[in-house]
């Protein structure tokens, strides 16, 4: 008697223990797991810190994001991987504002030079910003003869103006193309002040001004094809044909390449600006 009762105790207590086996094994791998996500949660935020001291900021950015993606419950890495964060952009904003300033030095440079074949004009009366005209083909004496004439305004905008003597074509547009049929096109100008005509005692003049999105690609075309000849259309009520001067092609080249190099200093300029105010702004929130 007292043998089996023994017996069932022991299976009772065997029974238990198979029972309590299984959440003690799940218990301790939840423990193991736990402890091993908080390594690896380290390890990615020590990996940050290195590639943000070798300036590989996007390395950077990248194993922290993978922080909050992978150990979702690491807050203690997830918040010390924010204000990492904070720091990849200031370095990053530092970084970007040493190398504006590197490439105006480079740019003004070749703006100084540039410049000696450029004429600055600006009517203090109606002109805020003054415009640069290439010293080739100066605005005032480009009525001697139809073609293009081009100048640049001081914040980098390129514009040419269409000059035409004589006749009622009444044109709008224009189109340059070269021998193997390539072209480009303007779009049309109808706007007053853009699209004028004026008379002397011996003839008519209409001037059409063709800039930024009416220029439609018209002056790069130029400067790309400046070697060859290229032959300009009038487009209006006909279209009139001539053959565009070495000159004028010269003159618009000209200025497209300062037109580039002023935006890129604009460009430049704002890109510092802007990394300065962040930098203002990140302090800020210290």
């Amino acid at each position: 008697m007292e043998v089996t009762i023994s017996n069932k105790l022991y299976f009772r207590q065997l029974k238990g223990y198979y029972f309590i086996l299984p959440i003690v094994c799940v218990f301790v791998f939840l423990l193991i797991s736990c402890s091993e996500k908080t390594r690896n949660a380290k390890t990615y935020l020590a990996e940050a810190e290195v590639a943000l001291n070798e300036g590989n900021y996007p390395l950077a950015k990248l194993k922290i994001d993978s922080i909050k993606v992978l150990f979702p419950k690491s807050f203690d890495e997830i918040n010390k991987g924010f204000e990492l964060m904070q720091q990849i952009r200031m370095a990053e904003n530092r970084r970007n504002i040493t190398y504006c300033d590197s490439m105006l030095t480079v740019n003004y440079e070749l703006l100084t030079n540039m410049l000696n074949g450029f004429t600055y004009v600006r009517d203090p009366q109606y002109q805020e910003f003054g415009d640069y005209v290439p010293k080739i083909y100066p605005l005032n004496t480009s009525f001697n003869q139809n073609g293009l004439r081009s100048a640049v305004s001081e914040k980098g905008q390129m514009y040419i103006e269409s000059v035409l003597a004589g006749g009622s074509l009444r044109h709008n547009r224009i189109k340059v193309a070269i021998k193997d049929g390539s072209f480009a096109e303007s779009l049309p100008v109808t706007t007053d002040g853009l699209n004028y005509r004026f008379s002397t005692l011996n003839t008519t003049y209409e001037i059409v001004r063709f800039s930024g999105n009416d220029d439609n690609g018209v002056a790069k075309f130029i400067y790309t094809f400046k070697e060859s000849p290229i032959t300009l259309s009038f487009i209006g009520n006909r279209t009139t044909t001539i053959t565009l001067s070495e000159t004028a092609k010269k003159a618009i080249a000209r200025s497209f390449e300062l037109s580039t190099l002023l935006l890129d200093i604009e460009k430049l300029k704002y890109e510092k600006g802007r990394s300065e105010a962040l930098i203002k702004y990140l302090e800020s929130k210290r």
